[in-house]
């Protein structure tokens, strides 16, 4: 049930139906289940319940725009702490980028566990920075909230939710599994027809600031190794092999279509 966008690919771009086969790696990387595409004649009903985690993608015959002109998008939950993190790193790095959550509101660590802050989308991170310093400015700027505000409302003018925009990507980096299905629901909803495939990729990354640095380098590292590819459609599913090996992390992966 987490995995509709595969129903939304088999309607909307009448390909074959998948099966799921099992591959062997190292004792350092997870087991996953990879995902093929059959010929027409295989049996319908052969499919997993697994999670997605790998699919190789076709080979744009067209040409590839992820090498010149990668449009990427890093989604975390409130679009506060490890989304804004990454594309802080990657706009620095030259990259266009944006960032999204996918909760319904923003929320911020209060004073206690049961008291977050929360806030709209709509809210600006401007505003959002003045009311924790009138509330107590020493204690968010202690526990980091101020800086963190100070450096988002730098980027952009206020949190932008994902499934309220509209712009097509060629690769969206999600930071934890929860986000990473919320995004694929949200693009199996969407009812497209382009059939242009997105690159949906998870790099779990706990949320405080100290995972947030890390996972952004994570994140940035994982783009350079995409966009340094001759053919990176066709080279993904090898270039995640070696970032798991490397980082001894779990990434998950699916493609989607807008």
């Amino acid at each position: 049930q987490h995995y509709k966008s595969i129903t939304f690919i088999e309607l909307s771009c009448n390909m074959a139906p998948m099966t799921s086969t099992k591959r062997s790696f190292p004792n350092n990387v997870s087991p996953k289940t990879v995902l093929t595409i059959p010929n027409s004649s295989s049996d319908s009903s052969d499919r997993s319940s697994k999670r997605v985690c790998r699919l190789s993608p076709p080979t744009n015959r067209g040409g590839s725009t992820l090498v010149s002109n990668l449009k990427i998008a890093v989604v975390c939950s409130s679009n506060q702490n490890r989304s804004m993190e990454a594309h802080n790193l990657l706009k620095k790095r030259g990259f266009r980028v944006q960032s999204f959550g996918t909760g319904s509101c923003v929320k911020l660590p209060g004073p206690t566990v049961d008291k977050p802050n929360i806030y709209s989308f709509d809210t600006p991170y401007q505003d959002q920075f003045v009311d924790l310093k009138k509330k107590d400015s020493a204690f968010y700027t202690q526990n980091g909230l101020l800086n963190m505000l100070d450096r988002n409302r730098r980027i952009k003018e206020k949190p932008e939710r994902f499934q309220e925009n509209q712009d097509e990507f060629d690769l969206i980096v999600t930071c934890q599994e929860r986000v990473f299905d919320q995004v694929l629901e949200n693009m199996s909803e969407r009812g497209g027809n382009s059939c242009k495939m997105v690159h949906v990729i998870n790099v779990e990354i706990k949320d405080n600031h100290d995972d947030a640095t890390l996972g952004a380098f994570v994140i940035h590292e994982l783009v350079k190794e995409i966009c340094s590819s001759d053919d990176p459609e066709s080279d993904l599913e090898e270039i995640i092999d070696t970032m798991e090996k490397k980082k001894k992390k779990r990434f998950l992966y699916s493609p989607a279509f807008y």
